[in-house]
């Protein structure tokens, strides 16, 4: 009896870097399930990956609602495969000052960024558990590393994932799941960084902002790391990116 195929699940994929990460895996024969809030808005990419020859299934879920979280693990699992990677890439932002910051924006933030890394990582690390391997991927960003005015929400939500991401992977390093947290330190190449900064494209060398195809050869090159040298975490840059 043949082995069941392998998944690569990413929550929070769309058109830059979990979009990216979808197809790298895809490429290497995993079957990419994909997950967001609305989930029809998967279809194009679902299409791009089988085109190109992989598989891919595309699911709706609020990663922030625990028993969805957990039906969503639960249906991959028992009628798709073993979840082998997981990537938690949602991700969101709100910008005002401290002294007006709504409360109902600060909770938004934190529950997208980082519960729903609590709750994608606690199910299939359970389920790993019981496999005796894995790998669990976390989106980092620059604000893990430091926060900004106007920023509290997201460094204090990017802080705690990247506090998520370090106390899994000491617990569960033994256990031979991988556990590793990526900090994109700089602007990515996506549709909406060229409507809202089009002057970063316009002063910069094509290579000078983060390719999202670029990002995911990391996550994967992370998956094939031999156990004797695991990283936990790293930071991604473009070459001329201040630090």
């Amino acid at each position: 009896m043949s082995e069941p195929q392998k998944v690569a699940l990413v929550v929070g994929a769309g058109v830059a870097t979990g979009g990216a990460v979808a197809r790298r895996f895809a490429k290497e024969g995993f079957i990419a399930c994909m997950a967001r809030r609305k989930g029809d808005r998967l279809d194009v990419l679902v299409d791009q990956i089988e085109k190109d020859g992989g598989r891919a299934v595309g699911y709706s879920c609020d990663a922030t609602d625990e028993s969805q979280m957990v039906a969503l693990i639960e249906e991959i699992e028992s009628t798709v495969g073993p979840i082998e990677v997981a990537c938690y890439n949602a991700a969101v932002g709100a910008a005002h000052s401290i002294l007006d910051f709504p409360t109902e924006d600060y909770e938004r933030v934190w529950r997208i960024n980082t519960l729903g890394a609590f709750l994608m990582g606690r199910e299939v690390a359970r389920r790993m558990n019981d496999r005796g391997r894995g790998t669990i991927l976390f989106t980092g960003a620059t604000s893990a590393l430091r926060g900004k005015a106007h920023l509290a929400a997201f460094a204090g939500s990017k802080h705690a994932l990247r506090a998520l991401a370090e106390s899994m992977a000491r617990e569960l390093f033994p256990k031979n799941i991988h556990v590793a947290h990526i900090i994109i330190d700089g602007p990515i190449d996506t549709p909406l960084m060229r409507r809202v900064s089009p002057e970063t494209f316009e002063t910069r060398p094509a290579d000078g902002v983060l390719n999202p195809d670029d990002i995911a050869e990391t996550y994967w090159n992370i998956h094939c790391q031999p156990r004797s040298a695991w990283l936990s975490e790293t930071t991604l840059r473009p070459w001329l990116e201040p630090w």
